[in-house]
């Protein structure tokens, strides 16, 4: 089975920078979007053979998640059912025969860590919701997790100390997550693997220089961690200040 999960920052716009072209081409089972920016219908999006389930915020041209699928859902949950954090569709749990999929993009702690403090709660009430799923049956888990965990993950370590997504909370509740009893595909595969980044800035020709962060994510239960075959980075391509992501499993 092939995933593939990407913050497109805008949906509308990367339909315009080669979205389908890119879709089409790597033919995955599973595309999770991340930052849609955008209601259902506001685009024209034909992909007949996949099922289609989104979460949009209720403020337009902000946030978002979709799915798009092969196999149609069982069940489809959208957000955590928790007021405080249920309007920036930010969740959606799939769930499957054997699996549950969860596509998220998790609040940005912002400039200053002004949002930090929810951050970290909507971080441990995500937390709990996997727990959860996870007594029932193995979750794959994808999307724009706004933290780069290890020095390892971003170009300029020293220098981002404190800085929205690489503050010590935030890698702080990375480790928790983690050892929770989830994997990160990649670094399970790759665990040593240097200037393999998921964003860069669209300022001071980041991209061009590869100054980037590892803020992109496949995570799985940690009992099957043995079925992952790889966990590609799809760094060549264009159409967001993130690059896809991929899992096959």
């Amino acid at each position: 089975m092939k995933l593939v999960s990407w913050n497109v920052n805008g949906l509308r716009a990367s339909l315009n920078k080669g979205f389908l072209e890119f879709f089409k081409d790597i033919d995955a089972d599973i595309f999770c979007i991340q930052e849609t920016k955008m209601q259902k219908g506001q685009a024209d999006i034909n992909l007949p053979d996949y099922e289609e389930y989104w979460n949009s915020a209720v403020k337009k041209g902000y946030s978002g998640t979709a799915v798009f699928s092969k196999m149609k859902a069982n069940v489809v949950t959208l957000d955590l059912g928790i007021a405080e954090h249920d309007s920036e569709g930010r969740i959606i749990t799939l769930e499957y025969d054997d699996f549950y999929l969860v596509n998220i993009y998790v609040p940005n702690s912002q400039r200053g860590l002004a949002r930090l403090e929810y951050r970290i709660r909507w971080q441990d009430d995500f937390c709990a919701h996997l727990q959860s799923l996870d007594k029932k049956k193995p979750v794959i888990v994808c999307g724009d997790m706004n933290v780069a965990h290890r020095e390892i993950d971003l170009k300029n370590p020293k220098s981002n100390v404190g800085s929205a997504g690489f503050s010590p909370e935030e890698r702080e509740k990375m480790t928790e997550l983690l050892g929770a009893g989830f994997v990160d595909t990649f670094r399970y595969l790759h665990p040593d693997k240097t200037e393999a980044y998921t964003w860069w800035s669209y300022m001071f020709k980041a991209r061009a220089n590869n100054v980037g962060w590892r803020i992109d994510y496949f995570l799985v239960s940690e009992r099957i961690k043995d079925q992952v075959r790889c966990a590609p980075i799809y760094d060549d391509i264009l159409g967001s200040d993130h690059c896809p992501v991929g899992l096959e499993i």
